[in-house]
């Protein structure tokens, strides 16, 4: 096991009507003047919006309203909300929506108090020294965004879909989770959520760091109880018990509890930010074609820890044949993601003919000469890749 720090004060409060405690935990990390940032009309035609306004009266917080962010973000809202916060006196930030409204809203954060360009965060050219402090109110369980200290925004000039991570300053300082605010999600987004909460759980299992049996059987165990409770939520998609262990499921997958002490890959991931922000597809659709197809790939190579996740997530016998092993476990995450409602192929995500080339050449431009750890990567590895995925 590798050495590590693990810092995580975001507090959690969970189950249902826990939206009512909004103003008084604004108030108890010292906020006085917020900004809700949301997405699209869910949020007021469900009354959440509503609900959550007469928290903050009732605890004297004042706030400003900033809508619209949509699904895979991009800058020009972070613009528009740095210059909302700094015109209102914003002292915190208040995001109610899944990881595309809370990444949005942690970028606003650190640019309102950084005098030049936000983006300078995630080109390298800045590091993150402060922000202001975030609250979530947390509607999509999928990106884990709620209790992470990372972001992901797209350029919508550059096409560049980039991250940072800072979770000494961007951890949110609580998250209000309530399973029932799921109820109304369709299907495709569900099972969307599944797919990116279980690839983050997988991003940091997929290591050749040794000595990592307790953080393995985390990660095992987690992935174990999503793909449990998704039947569940098949079968009867208004089951809380259901929606409670995958809302838990997806900040379990993010916070940093299941990649401690070992080192993370995360190829999946670049090779997926690629396709979305060429094409805009759903995140986690785009990683349940990407991550078979990296799967298969990696296993030719190193089999070892593949062999592992098909045994003990998926129950595939152990066998002396370690390939076989674990391209009998792609095949059984295939059919999981297929039975849920998800692609498993660029053609059925839409996508007739990719442009590999400009999603190669997108990724080594933006992430090196080679990406991942468990096998790293070349450029004519992941194009290879992404041909796998067609």
């Amino acid at each position: 096991m590798n050495n590590f720090v693990f810092y995580s004060p975001t507090e959690f409060v969970f189950g249902k009507d826990t939206e009512a405690q909004t103003g008084s935990l604004v108030r108890k990390y010292g906020g006085t003047r917020v900004m809700i940032v949301y997405g699209g009309g869910s949020v007021q035609r469900s009354g959440l919006l509503a609900r959550i306004e007469e928290s903050l009266q009732a605890a004297g917080v004042t706030y400003c309203e900033l809508g619209g962010v949509q699904p895979n973000p991009t800058e020009p809202k972070v613009y528009e909300g740095i210059r909302l916060c700094r015109e209102q006196g914003v002292d915190m930030l208040l995001a109610v929506g899944g990881g595309s409204v809370i990444d949005t809203a942690k970028s606003i954060a650190v640019g309102a108090l950084y005098e030049g360009d936000f983006w300078d965060f995630y080109i390298g050219k800045a590091s993150i020294t402060k922000a202001l402090k975030v609250g979530v109110v947390l509607t999509i369980p999928a990106a884990g965004s709620e209790g992470s200290g990372n972001a992901v925004i797209t350029h919508s000039v550059t096409l560049q879909k980039l991250g940072i991570r800072a979770p000494e300053v961007l951890r949110p300082v609580f998250a209000v989770m309530n399973p029932e605010l799921t109820y109304t999600l369709p299907a495709y987004q569900t099972a969307s959520g599944i797919a990116d909460m279980m690839v983050h759980i997988m991003e940091r299992y997929f290591t050749n760091t040794e000595g990592v049996e307790v953080s393995d059987r985390l990660c095992e165990g987690t992935l174990v109880a999503i793909i449990k409770e998704a039947y569940r939520l098949k079968a009867n998609p208004n089951d809380y018990d259901a929606r409670a262990n995958i809302m838990w499921c997806g900040t379990i997958a993010h916070n940093g509890t299941c990649g401690v002490g070992r080192e993370e890959d995360w190829a999946s991931h670049f090779l997926e930010h690629e396709v979305s922000a060429l094409y805009d597809v759903t995140h986690g659709a785009g990683l349940a074609v990407i991550v078979p197809a990296w799967m298969a790939f990696v296993a030719e190579r190193n089999p070892k820890k593949v062999a592992q996740f098909a045994h003990r997530v998926f129950g595939v016998p152990q066998s002396d044949d370690l390939l076989e092993m674990a391209l009998s476990g792609v095949s059984q995450l295939k059919f999981f993601f297929r039975y849920i409602g998800l692609p498993v192929s660029f053609k059925e995500l839409g996508i007739e003919q990719p442009d590999i080339d400009t999603l190669v050449a997108n990724l080594h431009r933006n992430k090196g000469l080679t990406v991942g750890s468990y096998v790293k990567l070349t450029s004519a590895d992941t194009e290879e890749i992404y041909r796998m995925a067609l």
